[in-house]
Order: C-alpha cells, then structure tokens, then sequence
C-alpha cells in the first residue's frame, strides 16, 4: 500500500474562495480515478495555527503504479493546472504502509 500525502498553502487573494472551489474540483475524485483505493480531503481547523497548510489530500493506492497512474489521470491533471494557479507552496510524501 502506497499513501500519498500532499498539503497546499494557498495564496491570500481570494482564499476561502478557492479553497470551496479546490473542495469541490475533489468531491469525485475517488469515484473518477480507478487507482485511488482511498481518498479524503481536509482543511486546517479554524481557530488552528496560521502557519499550518489550508488543504491536504490523503490517498490510498494499492501501489507505486497506481500512484502513477493517478498523476497522469486527467482529472488530476486538471486540478493540478487549478491549485497550481491559487497556491502560496505544496508538500508531499508517499510512504509505503
């Protein structure tokens, strides 16, 4: 099993905005990309740290092929292209589990 972990800053111009948009560009991902065994979206907490990250994505994949496979979909293409537009700063990891 391969979990994937990837966490974005988003710039402050039009934050909440992007970030409900972010949320909803997601809300299908896991039905609309066959190499995603689990998915789940969160937000930072209100009233948490402003230095923590807005958003993060955690991703099952069976392995490193389906994290792969996931990279290229079109669907993460597509929300690549968008949060790469509204982000301050991205961080990621992919361990083995």
């Amino acid at each position: 099993m391969i979990k994937h972990i990837v966490m974005f800053t988003l710039k402050e111009e039009n934050k909440k905005q992007n970030l409900e948009t972010a949320k909803e560009k997601l809300k299908n991902f896991e039905a609309e990309i066959p190499s995603i065994k689990k998915f789940k979206v969160v937000t930072n907490a209100e009233g948490a740290p402003e230095s923590n990250c807005d958003l993060a994505l955690i991703c099952d994949f069976e392995d490193i092929e389906g994290l792969n496979a996931y990279q290229v979909h079109p669907k993460h293409v597509e929300f690549g292209k968008f949060i790469t537009s509204v982000r301050e700063s991205r961080a990621c990891i992919d361990y083995e589990c």
